[in-house]
């Protein structure tokens, strides 16, 4: 077939345009020549990017290091305001993209060439050498060891353990054994190579030793301490204005991080404990539930720890206001199956079940105004009260915002059987022998003493099956099966 001039040209633009777009798009490595210079060369190149945009040292640690062979580069969300003054050579590139620039401002990993970075705090300062020092022992170190760190200033730096408990949102801080280093107190310079810190999902996210301890812990990763120190630059004390709004960033900060890597709880090495999670303030951590399986199983995870501290504070007002009215009341469910395993609520539950005799209704003042109105009722302490839609049971949840609850059954003998008017299909949603409640028994449950049926292990057995007890499932082992996990 005979290609006429048009036809040439027009397919030497298609193959021109192919071939651009190709060079924008490969990635290191490849055949010569490159379209873009390879990245890997030898060197450390300093990131600056923990630094508040007010009461600052930018300026002197950026001309600090750029006084060294060494590339520096100033990473922010956008451009430090008041304007910053950074010395000549040394880069910005903003994090968060803008509609008018091209993408590759906003992915830093373009902007780095080394085969190493170093995350240097603000008010660092330079010693020569010591970077290369920490480079060589990096490449030096043998097995799992993908991190150095030098110390800033005089405060000595604190090695710690850190225990990652992914299902259950936590991480653990404790005095670290020898060869166990997982996360450090103190200000420190971090370096580590080019190709891990943006292998991470969240690399340069504030605050960064924060971030980059939990992400190189749930891969194991190790940290080496080395004894050189970086000075520190003497500065003028902070404002007191700035001092609070350089707490209320961080704490903001680290919150944000958290969300972002899944932790709801720190425990922290001297036994206290940060919470990240929902409150009552809040709404809760997950939405609503299909298929009696949370979202979370789904996702691996268990509840919350939040969440189960809402249930628990929420299980004891109930009984605790149950008691004091003369309603009868007993665990039911999954809630006694529960206790009976644990002595608390299943770790992966979602709700707290009890069941009262339907004639006590209404010696409980806020019962008897939710049956008799059919409108929720908020007690003293925030907790509200209100008829199940579906069906013929009470809800009590933790707050207006935060709907963690706990589920009332109202049950009525019949014949010296326990019954009730609504049925939800649940395994364990049937009749049973009013005789399991003459007497009601006390049980250790949540954290207080709740009553239960005098024979636990027969109720669940006649509930869930033989074996109940000793055979932790999840509510729908058709949807999900703990051994999944």
């Amino acid at each position: 077939m005979r290609v006429t001039p048009c036809q040439a040209a027009l397919a030497g633009a298609i193959g021109l345009n192919l071939l651009l777009f190709y060079c924008a798009w490969r990635g290191p490595g490849g055949s010569p020549p490159p379209c873009r210079p390879p990245r890997g060369v030898p060197g450390v190149t300093v990131i600056l990017r923990d630094f508040e945009d007010f009461e600052n040292d930018l300026a002197g640690t950026a001309r600090s290091f750029a006084s060294l062979p060494v590339p520096v580069l100033v990473a922010a969300e956008t451009a430090p305001y008041p304007p910053v003054p950074l010395p000549a050579g040394v880069g910005f590139f903003p994090l968060r993209p803008v509609a008018e620039h091209p993408p590759p401002l906003a992915h830093p990993e373009l902007h780095v060439r080394t085969r190493h970075v170093a995350l240097v705090p603000d008010g660092t300062r330079a010693v020569p050498g010591l970077l290369e020092r920490m480079r060589d022992a990096l490449e030096e170190s043998a097995g799992t060891t993908r991190l150095v760190a030098a110390p800033v200033g005089s405060v000595p730096l604190r090695c710690l353990e850190l225990r990652l408990e992914p299902r259950e949102w936590t991480a653990r801080y404790g005095p670290a054994a020898p060869g166990l280093c997982r996360a450090l107190e103190g200000p420190a310079v971090l370096l580590l190579r080019t190709r891990d810190l943006f292998a991470l999902p969240f690399p340069l996210t504030r605050p960064v030793p924060t971030a980059l301890f939990i992400q190189a812990t749930l891969r194991g990763w190790g940290l080496r301490v080395l004894p050189a120190t970086f000075p520190a630059a003497r500065r003028p004390p902070v404002s007191p204005h700035g001092r609070w709004k350089s707490e209320n960033l961080a704490e903001n900060r680290r919150r944000r991080l958290m969300r972002e890597l899944g932790v709801k709880r720190e425990v922290l090495a001297d036994g206290r404990e940060r919470w990240y999670g929902c409150g009552k303030e809040t709404p809760r951590c997950f939405g609503t539930v299909h298929a009696r399986t949370p979202q979370y199983l789904l996702a691996g995870r268990w509840t919350p720890p939040c969440c189960l501290r809402a249930l628990r504070e929420t299980a004891r007002h109930v009984t605790e206001t149950l008691e004091a009215a003369g309603v009868r009341y007993w665990l039911e469910g999954g809630s006694l199956l529960g206790a009976a395993r644990l002595g608390d609520i299943i770790p992966w539950d979602y709700d707290v079940d009890l069941g009262i005799y339907r004639e006590d209704v209404a010696k409980c003042r806020w019962l008897a105004a939710v049956a008799a109105g059919g409108e929720p009722v908020e007690d003293a302490e925030g907790f509200l009260w209100e008829k199940a839609a579906e069906g013929d049971f009470y809800r009590v949840h933790y707050s207006r915002s935060n709907r963690l609850h706990v589920d009332l059954w109202p049950f009525y003998p019949r014949g010296g059987v326990m019954t009730k008017d609504t049925w939800l299909g649940h395994p364990q949603d049937v009749e049973f022998p009013e005789n399991f409640l003459r007497p009601r028994v006390p049980m250790v449950f949540a954290g207080f003493t709740a009553m239960a049926p005098n024979n636990a292990r027969a109720f669940l057995e006649l509930k869930f099956g033989p074996g109940a007890i000793e055979n932790p499932e999840y509510p729908n082992p058709a949807v999900k099966r703990l051994g999944q996990d």
